[in-house]
């Protein structure tokens, strides 16, 4: 029996990666220069079908770099002097949060307690922002953020600069790149790779902020500032030796959802968001965690075990579902599950009848 992995990251892997990776062996992709041409040829497919998937314009950056996490760290680098302002429900929102502490700006913060959204409407943010940091999908809770909403706060504030975690949400939420200025996001939800490789996007607006902190000499980074980024990215390169086979095969996967629609994907990802829901509203024991209907995430499911997750844990993994525990503190009585392209309506089905 073959596992069916519905963790939130890693998770299922994509069911071409295998082809994928022999194909990138049989043309030496592990073994190829980062300053040959044909490296320059993969990083540039690669952010042509990316674009393309997810609808990033044309003038806009596409960075490759380590994990989501970094990019947390490179965007407070590179975008803030003194003051960002955070949207917190979770423990990664609080990371984004806790990193600009760490590099010893002076954050503010919105925070709402685990399981909950947001009153964007009655959130003032303050003058002296300079960057306004959302998760658009939390993955530690399950809350996502409407981008309607992300909409409404820029236009209050045109002139901050505004920045999305997309990490477990991409490539399902759409963005809307008018009112975003930087997202970033990692390859083992979404797009069912292996961890290893996170995808910063940015546009001319935070280039430019980081040209002016580091002409004011404000410490923005060394090797991977957003100049030194662009430099390279501009003639389809990264700053140091780059993991080669995951851009690869980052594009061959953009490449098959492209073909396969972006659309279609969007409404085979709410279908079985809705079943799982429907049947947690109706289940006498196991409740979804997030109350309110308009917050609750599409891509993770995250439910109440009032007798502990590992029993319930124990009970898929027989039938060769694995799913993921709670985080954190939650970690003992919460079921996570992913919902990502990978994931299919029958397998979703099983896991189901098995908790019913």
């Amino acid at each position: 029996m073959r596992n069916i992995f519905f963790t939130v990251g890693p998770t299922q892997i994509h069911p071409k990666l295998g082809t994928f990776l022999n194909d990138g062996l049989k043309k030496g992709v592990y073994s190829i220069s980062h300053r040959g041409r044909e490296f320059g040829r993969i990083f540039a497919h690669t952010v042509s079908s990316l674009k393309k998937l997810l609808n990033v314009p044309r003038d806009s950056h596409v960075f490759f770099i380590g994990s989501a996490t970094e990019a947390m760290e490179l965007i407070i680098e590179n975008c803030v002097e003194n003051k960002s302002f955070h949207f917190v429900n979770g423990a990664f929102s609080k990371r984004f949060f806790l990193t600009a502490k760490e590099l010893l700006k002076h954050p503010e913060a919105c925070t709402v307690p685990a399981g909950e959204g947001f009153d964007f409407a009655g959130v003032k943010i303050p003058k002296s922002a300079e960057l306004v940091c959302f998760t658009q999908n939390e993955t530690s809770t399950g809350v996502m953020v409407e981008m309607k909403d992300v909409r409404t706060l820029k236009k209050r504030n045109p002139n901050k600069l505004f920045a999305v975690d997309i990490v477990s949400s991409t490539p399902y939420a759409p963005v809307d790149w008018s009112v975003v200025d930087c997202a970033f996001f990692s390859v083992q939800k979404g797009f069912g790779m292996p961890s290893g490789l996170g995808v910063l996007i940015v546009n001319n607006r935070c280039i430019k902020r980081a040209e002016e902190l580091h002409g004011n000499r404000v410490n923005i980074g060394s090797f991977h500032n957003f100049p030194t980024l662009l430099k390279y990215a501009r003639k389809n390169q990264t700053p140091e030796t780059p993991n080669a086979m995951a851009i690869y095969i980052l594009g061959r996967i953009c490449d098959s959802y492209n073909k396969y629609g972006i659309e279609k994907i969007r409404k085979e990802t709410e279908s079985r968001a809705t079943a799982m829901y429907d049947f947690f509203d109706k289940h006498s024991a196991y409740k979804p965690f997030v109350k309110n209907k308009k917050w609750r995430s599409k891509t993770v499911v995250v439910f109440n075990t009032p007798n502990g997750s590992a029993s319930v844990i124990k009970k898929l993994e027989k039938h060769g579902h694995i799913v993921g525990a709670g985080y954190g503190e939650f970690e003992a009585h919460h079921i996570r599950v992913g919902n990502f392209p990978m994931h299919k309506m029958g397998d979703v089905k099983k896991v189901l009848k098995i908790l019913g």
